[in-house]
């Protein structure tokens, strides 16, 4: 067995072992932070606890999008409130006043992901070069 066909098979036995389903946890958790919106809403919430409408203007403002709609804006804290990286709270007032903030568990994603950030940052230059040789078919 060659030394491609082994790492081959490691590499299988690991994602048998987290799941190869479209939900598994390491496939979802990894598709969240590669869309468009996911990783901007950790690095906010990331800065204390919000209520959804100053949320979404933030967003806004921050955004290259200049926009996130309110179901989108929902869809995405539904699905990291399920994960467990954001916890939504809902005051006694009248009317409600609805708040999210990170979790413990939504605090270290937000680290691992600050760390990729930072990972890519340090390679702007490379990365930028690389795109060029590609475009110019050198």
């Amino acid at each position: 067995m060659s030394e491609q066909d082994r790492a081959i098979a490691e590499l299988s036995a690991e994602m048998a072992a987290h799941g190869t389903e479209r939900y598994a946890p390491v496939r979802a958790v990894m598709a969240l932070l590669g869309d468009r919106w996911t990783t901007l809403i950790l690095l906010v919430l990331g800065t204390g606890t919000w209520r959804h409408a100053e949320l979404k203007r933030m967003l806004a403002a921050l955004s290259a999008e200049q926009a996130i709609s309110q179901r989108v804006l929902t869809l995405k804290l539904r699905t990291l409130e399920r994960d467990g990286f954001v916890a939504r709270s809902v005051s006694a007032d009248v009317p409600p006043k609805v708040s999210y903030a990170l979790t413990h568990l939504g605090q270290g994603l937000l680290e691992q992901a600050q760390g990729l950030i930072g990972w890519i940052e340090g390679r702007t230059d490379a990365i930028h070069a690389a795109r060029i040789r590609f475009d110019t078919g050198g």
